[in-house]
């Protein structure tokens, strides 16, 4: 019923006593007042202002307008610079969700950066896998997901459709073979799969282990998984223990080492993409798209060489 303009010149009528007075604080002319004032009275069904010569004064009505619109205009302020604080890049909240290797390496340093950049930007993190990170970007519950694909599938993998959704990679993680430091192949450099087809394995996440189960299956062979678990501090330790290999992507071998572990490169090669996900319109939001950024230029910046340990430089 009631438009912004409108109870702009409600609340300088009753603070300046005339149309021309009112029009002059505003920087309207004194007709478009006049032309306000009877458009407030149309859609209320009542009289606001009573005419007196060249004064005017409010009625019962336009006096409780005009003391509504002193609240509700200084609330519309506030919204305003606050958003503008949040377009700025001032202020603005972002939900990140990301998988456990990820939150070791990758994302210190993007978080590092984003506060560096716009100390007002505060981004609240949680862990987990692209299942889970992905139905809640869909559910509202965060803005981006840090998520991980194998070759020849994509972040949904089934799980949950993409449509709709931006898909942005950041980053080629090599996938290695762990093997205990005494193992009889542990001195080669690259070491094919099939030459472990007698072997025990310890599976990831289950997309991890789905992984592992079609790459054993290109080499002719189904491996026996004899362990599971997500936890790869967990992992290195079984492999150590001479409990069985592993797959293990070189981002993990970032932040986790184990010296009862050696690592080989695969042959034929395989990797995962790291990757972001969010929606085309949150995408739009400045505090987003920065946490994004940084996200991205952490990514570059890291070194997932085979010849020796990841690096991140902040």
């Amino acid at each position: 019923m009631f438009d912004v303009a409108g109870l702009r010149v409600m609340r300088a009528i009753a603070a300046e006593g005339s149309f021309t007075a009112a029009a002059r604080s505003l920087g309207y002319t004194q007709p478009a007042v006049s032309q306000m004032v009877r458009r407030l009275e149309d859609r209320t069904g009542t009289v606001l202002v009573e005419r007196n010569g060249r004064s005017v004064r409010l009625t019962e009505a336009g006096t409780v307008l005009s003391r509504h619109a002193v609240s509700v205009l200084a609330a519309l302020d506030n919204a305003e610079s606050e958003v503008a604080a949040i377009a700025g890049l001032e202020s603005g909240r972002v939900r990140l969700m990301a998988f456990p290797s990820s939150s070791a390496t990758l994302v210190p340093s993007a978080l590092a950066r984003v506060k560096a950049a716009h100390p007002g930007v505060t981004v609240h993190f949680s862990e987990g896998e692209p299942p889970e990170s992905l139905a809640a970007l869909r559910a509202g519950l965060c803005d981006l997901a840090v998520a991980f694909t194998y070759d020849g599938t994509d972040a949904g993998r089934g799980e949950d459709d993409l449509e709709g959704l931006e898909v942005i990679d950041v980053l080629t993680d090599p996938v290695t073979i762990a093997l205990p430091v005494d193992h009889p192949l542990a001195d080669q450099d690259v070491i094919r799969l099939s030459d472990l087809s007698d072997e025990q394995w310890i599976a990831g996440c289950p997309r991890c282990r789905g992984h592992l189960l079609a790459l054993c299956d290109q080499s002719g062979f189904r491996p026996e998984v004899s362990f599971e678990t997500e936890d790869y501090v967990a992992v290195l330790g079984l492999v150590a223990a001479g409990l069985g290999v592993a797959l293990v992507p070189r981002l993990i071998l970032a932040s986790v080492s184990h010296p009862g572990v050696r690592t080989l490169e695969l042959e034929p090669a395989s990797s995962r993409a790291v990757q972001v996900v969010t929606t085309p319109d949150l995408l739009r939001v400045p505090a987003v798209r920065a946490t994004l950024d940084a996200l991205c230029a952490s990514a570059r910046e890291l070194d997932l060489s085979a010849t020796g340990a990841a690096n991140l430089t902040v």
